[in-house]
């Protein structure tokens, strides 16, 4: 099975444009990589005043986890986490619109649970790391107060 793009949008909350992955080169229980060649769109959302910041680069980095989680779960389930904090982060350009080559997303998951996940993560061009660092992602817990009040309806 092919891991792309329209795999990859039916498997993350983020949808359209928003969805920044073009696929999943490769995974395991630990890591993910993906490849998204839109930092280069003039249509890209995340852009503000006609450029793309390299700081956006960790929603790349975050949507690389979002598929790595959907892989771990292994359904059809969409489970949707909060980017917590994003740490540690070091940018190594200015922008990345500016980028020629498609951008890699890679993601270590470090540790986690069913509240909380923990990754290590780099954004690269194929020949440097144009940012990493740390970010942790928050998942809603389903409290038995809103299963009961659901059932009440």
């Amino acid at each position: 099975m092919r891991l792309d793009r329209d795999w990859i949008e039916a498997h993350i909350p983020h949808k359209g444009t928003m969805c920044l992955l073009e696929e999943v080169l490769d995974w395991s229980p630990g890591s993910i990589r993906c490849r998204a060649i839109s930092h280069r769109s003039p249509t890209n959302p995340l852009r503000s005043h006609g450029r793309l910041g390299a700081a956006c680069g960790i929603e790349y980095a975050a949507q690389a986890m979002a598929v790595h989680g959907a892989l771990l779960l292994g359904s059809n389930e969409v489970r949707a986490g909060k980017l917590a904090s994003a740490r540690g982060v070091t940018l190594g350009v200015a922008r990345l619109d500016d980028c020629a080559a498609d951008l890699i997303a890679t993601a270590h998951r470090i540790h986690g649970g069913e509240a909380m996940v923990l990754y290590d993560f780099t954004v690269g061009d194929g020949a440097r790391v144009l940012l990493a660092g740390r970010a942790t992602i928050a998942f809603a817990r389903h409290s038995p107060l809103q299963g009961a009040e659901q059932q009440d309806q």
